[in-house]
């Protein structure tokens, strides 16, 4: 019987890869409420200021996403070192959009960090509820 090599499997990775994926969109907006910027740029200046915790091979699906919906749009293009850079800008209905993800994602992230800060505390004994 032919064995297979079992992949050693990193469970924060899956975590952190749903998060990546749950959190671009508000990201995209946040960086352009900063200042226009180009999608490359963008994903280097996340890296650069969350000092290499937030890594993102592409922003590119979500900023088509974005600019589909009409919250991105482009604001400069630019030729700079041989390369076309088209800047893009936040709309007035991204900067609805991203105020509505903030408040969605703070609901959440507050939500959970006050459950798990019960760790060992929710039900003291067997069938008995800390309310």
């Amino acid at each position: 019987m032919k064995q297979t090599k079992k992949a050693k499997i990193d469970p924060a990775q899956g975590m952190r890869d749903a998060m990546k994926k749950a959190t671009t969109e508000m990201l995209v907006l946040f960086m352009l409420r900063q200042k226009p910027m180009y999608t490359y740029q963008m994903a280097q200046e996340v890296e650069r200021l969350t000092e290499g915790t937030l890594r993102y091979n592409t922003l590119y699906l979500a900023v088509y996403r974005l600019q589909e919906g009409g919250f991105l749009e482009e604001v400069e293009r630019r030729i700079e070192d041989g390369r076309a850079r088209i800047y893009l800008g936040i709309t007035s209905a991204g900067q609805s959009y991203y105020e509505q993800l903030r408040a969605e994602y703070g609901l959440f992230t507050t939500a959970l960090e006050g459950l798990m800060a019960r760790d060992g505390a929710l039900y003291r004994e067997e069938g008995t509820e800390d309310v």
